[in-house]
């Protein structure tokens, strides 16, 4: 949330689906006026039902213990060369300098 990368929007946006998830959005007006700000209704209809899909998603997954990925692929990854942080940094600074400006509205 603090990060200079963020614009307003997508820090409220990111403030929302915090909320949402842990379904604290219902009790705070103050999170709701600053979404509001930054997204219409039919924006935040999507927003929300994304974030609700997803963590929909994620505890069928945890409770029925529904494995993501094959064990073999699992044990692959254990089995990787560690990442080289400064090679994670400079692929990162590699995606910061070629962030847009400006997003794109969403088309609807």
């Amino acid at each position: 949330m603090n990060s200079p990368h963020l614009s307003v929007r997508e820090r409220a946006a990111v403030l929302w689906a915090e909320h949402v998830t842990l379904n604290t959005a219902k009790e705070r007006d103050d999170v709701y006026e600053i979404v509001r700000k930054e997204f219409s209704d039919p924006e935040l209809v999507e927003l929300t039902a994304a974030t609700a899909l997803f963590n929909l998603s994620n505890r069928v997954q945890d409770s029925l213990r529904f494995p993501i990925e094959e064990e073999s692929e699992v044990n692959k990854i254990k089995t990787s060369v560690r990442t080289d942080p400064q090679k994670l940094k400079a692929y990162l600074q590699r995606v910061v300098d070629d962030w847009p400006d400006e997003m794109p509205e969403p088309k609807g």
